[in-house]
């Protein structure tokens, strides 16, 4: 069974997103930005997915405007993806978001430029988000940012 819980304490939570990052080396591969993920994702609300008493994936939000929250990162354990866990996490973020925020937006890598990421675009498209704009050197001119958003 998968719990999914919000987690407070500042150790636990680095934790959780260093231990599952580094499980990701498809996604997260450099060092630096693992630790960027760590040192920011400590300022934001972190929910955690379980099973068994296994942190097994998170997502952590950061709020963007009035009347937007963003997915900051989110990250499921590989041995443990395509399992239900990312969509479970993200309909407990819209059931908790959707009374304060309007809209929940993400950032990606735009799609044909890496196959894991475009597995990550359509993972959000499935559950809901659409394409809003392609903004080319944000990141920088390899890795060009996909903003999806959604209406919760």
């Amino acid at each position: 069974m998968i719990k999914i819980y919000l987690e407070s304490n500042q150790v636990k939570k680095k934790l959780v997103i260093k231990d599952i990052l580094n499980d990701l080396p498809e996604w997260f591969g450099m060092p630096e930005a693992i630790q960027e993920y760590v040192d920011f994702g400590m300022e934001y609300p972190l929910y955690v997915a379980s099973k068994n008493s296994e942190v097994v994936g998170f997502i952590s939000l950061k709020e963007t405007s009035l009347k937007t929250v963003e997915i900051y990162c989110m990250g499921v354990k590989k041995e443990y993806h395509h399992q239900g866990i990312g969509r479970m996490l993200m309909e407990k973020i819209k059931e908790i978001c959707c009374e304060q925020y309007d809209y929940l937006q993400v950032k990606t890598v735009a799609k044909g430029h890496c196959p894991q990421y475009d597995a990550t675009s359509n993972f959000y498209e499935s559950v809901g988000f659409c394409e809003l704009e392609v903004f080319p050197t944000l990141w920088d001119e390899w890795n060009p940012c996909l903003v999806l958003i959604q209406k919760i």
